[in-house]
């Protein structure tokens, strides 16, 4: 039996390999077909890494919030939940702080941070309002970033205004989503 235990170990391993590969093929696919330029997609990654080192860096912040911040095309979404509106404008002063150089679309609401189970509800959210838009051939999904936030889907891309108003249906017409704000913009000519 003991001699079974490396062969099963590296088995798992590359397990784990076939899906990283996977995902990485996933993944490249999805930056092939995305309307911004290679460097905006990185600039867009760096800026979400700046973004959350930056808020979690003030512990006020980190503890009692539930702030995120996504960027898109250069732009960022502010999402989550403050107790107040004192660390709000802190949070937003940090991020306009770090002179990203987009617009900044505050979207953090005043109250506790939502719980695990309202988290875990915005997940299954974010899973089935993106299944139906996998599953509709009219949508280009990999030009559309979906973010559920306590029942509020924000749909985030650079997408034709038919395909805006696609992908705004299906949100809207999808169980559990309690609003729709799209934060989408059409691809410059």
């Amino acid at each position: 039996m003991r001699a079974w235990l490396p062969l099963i170990a590296i088995a798992l391993l590359l397990q784990g390999c076939a899906g990283a590969v996977m995902v990485g093929a996933v993944g490249g696919a999805m930056m092939v077909n995305d309307e911004r330029s290679f460097s905006t997609q990185i600039e867009d990654t760096n800026a979400d890494f700046q973004i959350s080192s930056a808020l979690g860096a003030h512990d006020d912040i980190k503890n009692q919030t539930n702030i995120t911040g996504i960027a898109m095309n250069g732009n960022v979404l502010v999402i989550g939940q403050a107790p107040n509106s004192m660390l709000r404008d802190k949070a937003i002063n940090i991020i306009q702080g770090l002179n990203l150089g987009g617009k900044i679309h505050n979207q953090i609401r005043i109250g506790n941070p939502t719980s695990f189970t309202t988290r875990s509800n915005d997940t299954w959210i974010t899973t089935k309002v993106k299944t139906r838009m996998l599953n509709d051939n009219a949508l280009d999904i990999t030009r559309i970033k979906v973010i559920t936030e306590n029942g509020e889907v924000f749909l985030l891309g650079v997408v034709s205004r038919e395909q805006a108003d696609l992908a705004v249906d299906i949100a809207r017409n999808t169980a559990g989503v309690r609003k729709v704000i799209k934060v989408l913009e059409t691809p410059s000519s």
